[in-house]
């Protein structure tokens, strides 16, 4: 018997907030869409949903508690005057899925398609703004001939003689009060409870085909890196006649040469002239869909971010920003008179104006001992 708590890595004294924290916790870290392909994450995910699906519920939890605690009693058949202090009443929920009758009973025959999970790059703008995009890919579809049964023309076909059409094959063992009673897919019909009679000729009885697909995503504005969208019932066929899974793209994003982002904020370094930074001026920045002038102040130095509200990535959850990192730009290769005209300049400004440089004399006199 699989110990839940241990699955989740919380005490058995944890409190509902603790199994639900733990719980999404290792839900993002095992999600079966950030690990494609990988089967081991996919069983993890798997248990981590079931233990979730039975700790977080108070009444399962508590028939789970004693079941652990009484390794082998689970699912005993007590009668039906439900005695024995009422454990009647506690395991008849469990009872019922054992035999079919409870509303938790599930069946081969609906067991869903495999996903199939797609990589598409999107550009940097195309993510940001939004766009249309076809996906072609392969999957297993759903036999059109014989609605996805196997049986030619969808009709020939019997119920299975063995489960009686169920799918199910029911074992006991042990008898009277230590009966024990599982339930596991028929191997004969394997879990659809059907015997084809006559095999489609289309698909040789497997019930799908291997298609080329083509699908046209929506994809809407602000798709980020990882993010992904699902197309219910794009997957691949089920074996055994359930719903077909789903199709999962997850994106990659290009970067950008300009823009870096964060969630809906946009972020962008401006580069601006000496001059500029000294007597402040208008420079145009780029946004996601045209150029805006802003107005950089007297004595802007490098490094200094700037925020232009509502020009980040507009999206059904909101609007993001726009943060401008300004970079002075010092020239390069001066000539005489370049040169000349620099040094006439400096020697006319007063030092008390190079705030950040007065302040680092006055640290490196006083590291040294200059002021005495």
């Amino acid at each position: 018997m699989a110990n839940y708590y241990e699955i989740l890595g919380v005490d058995k004294n944890a409190t509902q907030d603790q199994i639900k924290t733990q719980y999404r916790k290792l839900a993002r870290q095992y999600h079966p869409d950030l690990h494609p392909g990988d089967e081991k994450a996919a069983q993890k995910f798997k248990e981590i949903n079931e233990a979730n699906e039975t700790l977080s519920d108070p009444e399962k939890r508590k028939k789970y508690d004693f079941e652990l605690e009484n390794p082998g009693m689970g699912g005993f058949n007590f009668g039906g005057d439900g005695g024995f202090g009422g454990f009647g009443d506690i395991f008849g929920d469990i009872f019922s899925s054992f035999t079919g009758g409870g509303s938790n009973a599930r069946t081969e025959q609906n067991k869903k398609g495999s996903d199939v999970t797609l990589e598409v790059e999107l550009s940097f703008l195309d993510a940001a703004k939004g766009c249309k995009r076809e996906i072609k890919y392969n999957r297993n579809e759903p036999c059109s001939h014989c609605k996805g049964t196997g049986a030619k023309n969808g009709t020939a076909y019997t119920t299975c003689s063995t489960c009686k059409g169920t799918g199910q094959v029911q074992y006991v063992s042990g008898g009277g009060f230590f009966r024990s009673i599982s339930v596991k897919p028929c191997t004969d019909c394997k879990g659809t409870g059907k015997k084809i009679t006559e095999k489609c000729e289309y698909c040789q009885g497997k019930g799908y085909n291997r298609t080329a697909t083509t699908v046209t995503l929506d994809i809407p504005a602000g798709a980020d890196n990882n993010s992904y969208m699902r197309k219910r019932g794009f997957g691949n066929a089920s074996t055994v006649g359930g719903e077909a899974g789903d199709l999962i793209v997850v994106f990659k994003l290009l970067p950008h040469k300009l823009f870096k982002r964060k969630n809906f904020d946009l972020y962008v370094e401006v580069p601006i002239s000496y001059k500029t930074a000294c007597l402040g001026g208008k420079v145009d920045i780029p946004t996601l869909d045209d150029a805006y002038e802003l107005t950089i102040p007297e004595g802007t130095q490098s490094g200094k971010l700037m925020v232009v509200r509502g020009k980040g990535i507009k999206s059904r959850q909101g609007v993001g920003d726009l943060y401008v990192t300004i970079v002075v730009e010092v020239p390069t290769k001066l000539n005489k008179a370049e040169k000349k005209a620099l040094e006439a300049f400096d020697a006319e400004v007063d030092v008390k104006q190079y705030d950040k440089m007065k302040k680092y004399v006055d640290a490196m006199d006083s590291l040294f001992g200059v002021d005495g």
